[in-house]
């Protein structure tokens, strides 16, 4: 099991020995701002003596000097040792969030203070399931197995036996997050004033959004029910079961699924590596065509390849944290976009844009949407074996069209991203990566035409409906 994220952890702050009882509930840990206020108030300083930094450039025509203001901008959120390494990441990876130098200094970002020690968990453990909660396991490992931006998992045995991954989230983090996203506004509004070709409101809004939900371990359990439901019927892909009795809003305890690192297999043959692609696909292509329910973070830490008879037979999908679930309407405009661009069906073409909310599209925007959207559904409309993007490292997949996109809406734009769009352009991307990763050789066409045989609206409508009644998420 994983977090999500890159397997590095935060720099929680320690308790002080009057606040090592008031981890008893959630009200509490939301207005203990005081032990971080210190921290936040410094970085802040820092973040805004950049800001004025690159207003100056920018107002001097120094634009030649944006690669030195990125890393300055680095250093200064790299005081931050939480949530906003993953906020910092998220962003990275979303084409055209930022401008390139600072997506890729962003990108670099990594946390490198210790997890929690064995008292500390012990602490928070008491303070989820209560004094006695060792008696509710067989064993407890005390190292962490992974630690990440909100939380670290340990791996632990039931009384029954059962192998679990138990995630436990780092304390004052609704606090810690809402401070980060404080800081995420200024990186926004920062790429607003330098460069208005995009309109990044909604997008600032849709990461806000996804991870205060990833917050709440309850909401993840509920996921993880949700994908064991869709995928029910895809051997390909396994589901950890969850522990509901041992689990709260701040701890998530699910079934150890034994795996290997996907990386672990870039050099085993191709029908192998082929084999774990095709799990890769379905784990997150089913879910949204036929539910219009995505992953949003395809993320190398986020599952382990099973094995079966020393082969590679399947993917374990680990992490519900970042789940994105679309009104069918707009899985409808994935479809009719992809129609749209088979058929050269500019009419078909535009409705998908409008309904998933782009507005007031011209012509010559609506070229320019259409460079990204040939690369994202490119693969899928050729129907042959094929590589995912012939000759493309797994870091650079999309950034050379991001920048054709960029360029072009400079001199023709400005337009809004409508916010459903973010985390489905950004899964398509890392999913594009993990193939790449893998030299995977498919026939995206035919894999993407199965998926969606049959396809309407109404369908989905239906069985999205049905599926979150059933687990609980009405």
């Amino acid at each position: 099991m994983s977090d999500s994220d890159e397997t590095v952890p935060p720099n929680p702050v320690p308790p002080s020995p009057s606040s090592a009882t008031t981890d008893a509930g959630p009200d509490r840990e939301a207005n203990r701002l005081s032990a971080r206020a210190v921290r936040y108030a410094r970085v802040g300083a820092r973040v805004g003596g950049v800001a004025a930094r690159i207003a100056g450039t920018r107002i001097l025509g120094l634009e030649g000097q944006r690669g030195g203001n990125a890393a300055a901008l680095a250093a200064a959120l790299g005081g931050l040792k939480g949530p906003i390494m993953k906020v910092a990441q998220l962003m990275a990876t979303i084409p055209d969030a930022l401008p390139p130098e600072y997506a890729a200094e962003l990108a670099t970002l990594q946390n490198q203070a210790p997890p929690m020690g064995w008292a500390f968990v012990k602490r928070r453990m008491i303070a989820e399931l209560g004094p006695d909660w060792m008696a509710r396991f067989s064993s407890f490992d005390k190292e962490p197995t992974a630690a990440a931006s909100l939380g670290q998992v340990h791996r632990a045995r039931a009384l029954d036996g059962t192998e679990l991954a138990v995630k436990l989230q780092y304390p004052d983090m609704q606090s810690a997050v809402e401070a980060d996203l404080k800081q995420l506004d200024l990186v926004f509004a920062l790429h607003r004033r330098m460069d208005p070709a995009i309109d990044t409101t909604e997008i600032a809004q849709e990461i806000g959004a996804r991870v205060r939900e990833e917050l709440d371990y309850r909401r993840e359990a509920l996921h993880a029910g949700l994908y064991a439901l869709m995928l029910a019927d895809e051997p390909g892909v396994r589901v950890p079961g969850v522990h509901s009795a041992l689990s709260t809003g701040r701890l998530l305890t699910l079934d150890w699924l034994e795996g290997r690192r996907l990386l672990d297999f870039v050099d085993h043959s191709l029908e192998q590596r082929n084999t774990i692609a095709r799990a890769m696909f379905a784990a997150w292509w089913l879910p949204f065509s036929r539910h219009g329910v995505i992953h949003g973070d395809p993320h190398l830490g986020n599952y382990t390849v099973f094995e079966e008879e020393g082969a590679p037979a399947g993917i374990n999908l680990l992490d519900y944290g970042c789940i994105r679930i679309f009104p069918p309407s707009f899985v409808g405009g994935v479809v009719d976009l992809y129609r749209g661009l088979e058929a050269n069906d500019e009419a078909r073409t535009v409705h998908a844009y409008e309904t998933w909310g782009f507005r007031g599209l011209s012509r010559e925007l609506i070229e320019v949407l259409n460079i990204w959207a040939r690369f994202i559904y490119g693969p899928l409309l050729d129907d042959r074996v094929r590589t995912i993007a012939d000759g493309v490292a797994p870091g650079e997949y999309g950034r050379r069209e991001a920048f054709r996109v960029h360029k072009a809406l400079k001199e023709r734009g400005p337009v809004k991203v409508p916010r459903e769009f973010v985390f489905m352009d950004r899964a398509a991307i890392g999913l594009g990566g993990v193939f790449l990763h893998l030299k995977a050789e498919l026939n995206f066409h035919a894999l993407f035409e199965a998926a969606i045989e049959g396809f309407s609206v109404e369908a989905v409508t239906a069985r999205q409906g049905a599926a979150l009644a059933q687990v609980g998420l009405t």
